[in-house]
């Protein structure tokens, strides 16, 4: 199994993993449970964990494409800062929900505070792991590009011009 082979095997797991993570982080505070409390933060400790290996095989994965037919150096540079943003917020999100973990089994005065940031952290990198995926989907599907700029070169038969 190649390194190419594993980003595109793993990288819909941090995208949707975040997501049920934050979800659940939201019915924890409307509830008030403390079990989906807990849950919500080991999913979201556990996302960040998963996204090590994508984000590392990110590089070896744009090697394996960026040659072949209909495939935008353009596209690929923009998913590729999009996930490395991604990726960062989400180590932060990770650390910072293995923390409040923590807190929350000591029974520390902080850990309110703690899950609240989790909370925070985690819609803003919900929505940057949807971006990042979005992007990156628009790398191979071309039938997704149709309302980008690239998508538009492509459908008119051209390469897109670079706008700096």
């Amino acid at each position: 199994m190649t390194s190419t082979h594993v980003h595109l095997l793993l990288n819909h797991f941090p995208i949707v993993g975040i997501l049920i993570g934050t979800i659940l982080l939201i019915t924890a505070y409307a509830t008030k449970n403390e079990i989906i409390r807990k849950v919500s933060l080991a999913t979201i400790f556990g996302m960040a964990i998963l996204a090590i290996p994508v984000f590392f095989t990110g590089e070896p994965a744009e090697e394996t494409v960026e040659k072949l037919p209909g495939v935008l150096e353009s596209i690929i540079k923009e998913h590729e800062e999009a996930a490395e943003i991604a990726f960062w917020v989400m180590m932060a999100t990770g650390a910072a929900a293995f923390m409040s973990y923590i807190f929350l089994m000591l029974q520390h005065k902080i850990a309110k505070t703690s899950v609240a940031l989790v909370l925070l952290l985690s819609i803003t990198t919900s929505v940057l792991m949807v971006r990042a995926g979005y992007l990156g989907g628009q790398i191979r599907h071309t039938e997704i590009q149709a309302n980008t700029v690239a998508g538009q070169a492509i459908e008119k038969g051209g390469e897109q011009e670079d706008e700096d």
